[in-house]
């Protein structure tokens, strides 16, 4: 595969970003562990180049977390395309709270570039574990509203649709924002609008977990939220779009698989 100059300087600006953002996720959430607790790195390589590094804790606020990042290439896009060479760079996380009443979080930025064109996807998501609280959706959704501005209806609607389980017929949380295959031919305008969307996130749900991590809870609260983790591991088993790309590019389980909670219960 060549590539031109200009190709590969913007690849290098978009790896060197999304890195940075994955250190301040990881700065911000351990400020909420105590200090023994700390994020896990664990390097990986892509069959076809490039490759990754998955980011985990299991702390005393997290009971766990993962904030992984991964730049792969490769000579034939595994999704709709099929066929021709890829690159494909992002962020993704996911928070599993010691707390029921402090709701798990998901957020992915993601650039991908084939032999048609580029395109920008992400957007962040809020999933309650049983316990929703209005202040904490309305503080949410007011973040992403700030961040996307004249698109946060149609990545609004966007994330309603693409976060419904069929088979429980409902959302699997409160919503959040979502696009995908994002290109308006202005590529510095798309990537402010992505960057956006990457540095607001810890704006997003910071202050809900410090109003929530110290909420008394009972063993019943803890057996609801693994009956709703149960959910969130169907969701991403059986329909998101991500995971499907991960394995179906040969990438690493582990850091695939980051997304599951540490315990559910059918």
């Amino acid at each position: 595969m060549t590539l031109k100059a200009d190709t590969t300087q913007r690849r290098e600006m978009l790896v060197t970003y999304l890195k940075s953002l994955r250190d301040r996720i990881i700065s911000g959430f351990e400020r909420l562990e105590s200090s023994d607790n700390r994020f896990e790195r664990t390097p990986w390589n892509h069959h076809s180049g490039g490759g990754g590094e998955i980011s985990v804790i299991r702390g005393d606020v997290f009971e766990k977390a993962a904030v992984n990042w991964s730049g792969v290439s490769g000579d034939t896009f595994p999704m709709q395309d099929g066929h021709g060479p890829f690159f494909a760079t992002g962020v993704s996380l996911i928070t599993h709270m010691k707390n029921p009443h402090a709701p798990t979080v998901h957020m992915n930025i993601r650039y991908i570039e084939t032999a048609k064109g580029h395109w920008f996807g992400g957007g962040y998501d809020l999933t309650p574990m049983g316990f929703p609280y209005e202040e904490d959706t309305a503080h949410f959704h007011r973040v992403a509203k700030e961040a996307t501005g004249s698109y946060y209806e149609e990545f609004f609607q966007a994330a309603r649709e693409y976060y419904y389980i069929p088979h429980w017929k409902k959302e699997r949380g409160v919503g959040g924002i979502f696009f995908d295959h994002f290109n308006t031919d202005d590529f510095e305008q798309d990537l402010a609008l992505w960057q956006k969307v990457g540095d607001t996130f810890l704006d997003a749900i910071i202050p809900i977990y410090e109003r929530r991590n110290e909420t008394s809870y009972t063993t019943k609260d803890q057996d609801l939220q693994a009956k709703l983790r149960a959910h969130y591991v169907e969701f991403n088993l059986l329909y998101d779009r991500g995971t499907k790309f991960g394995f179906q590019s040969g990438g690493n389980p582990n850091a695939i698989l980051c997304s599951m909670p540490p315990s559910a219960k059918w």
